[in-house]
């Protein structure tokens, strides 16, 4: 059953102030992206690790992959493909620090799409790569 708009609305809002509140997970934010894809599309059936993981390896249009600077491996170091700029790990698994504030991940996320995508990711290709790197041992 749908909800009213605004009980959808009203819904990913209090998600995303509850993470606010309480300290964020990786699990935390991805909870927010699915309660919003569950309001934008009532086919959604969740994220999914293995789409991520393709995503996230695949170049798309761009010559950058999100590879390119994290690794193939996202629990190893990475470094900027154009500054040689070190980067932390990114699967949460190797780096405690990863996704656990959704205003840098959304900053992130639109900084980084905009660089392998020329533009903005969608809601499905962030949860799908967020699986895929929380699924990372």
């Amino acid at each position: 059953m749908l909800l009213p708009r605004y009980l959808q609305v009203a819904t990913v809002c209090s998600v995303f102030l509850a993470s606010a509140v309480f300290a964020e997970t990786p699990q935390v934010i991805l909870d927010g992206y699915s309660a919003q894809a569950k309001t934008e599309a009532a086919d959604f059936q969740g994220f999914d690790a293995e789409r991520g993981k393709l995503f996230f390896n695949n170049t798309h249009g761009n010559d950058w992959s999100c590879a390119s600077c994290h690794t193939s491996n996202p629990a190893d170091p990475g470094k900027h493909a154009k500054t040689d700029k070190a980067i932390e790990p990114l699967a949460p698994s190797a780096n405690a620090e990863r996704f656990t504030e959704i205003k840098k991940v959304e900053k992130w996320f639109k900084r980084n799409c905009g660089d392998v995508l020329d533009r903005e990711c969608t809601l499905l290709e962030k949860g799908d790569v967020l699986t895929y790197l929380m699924a990372i041992q």
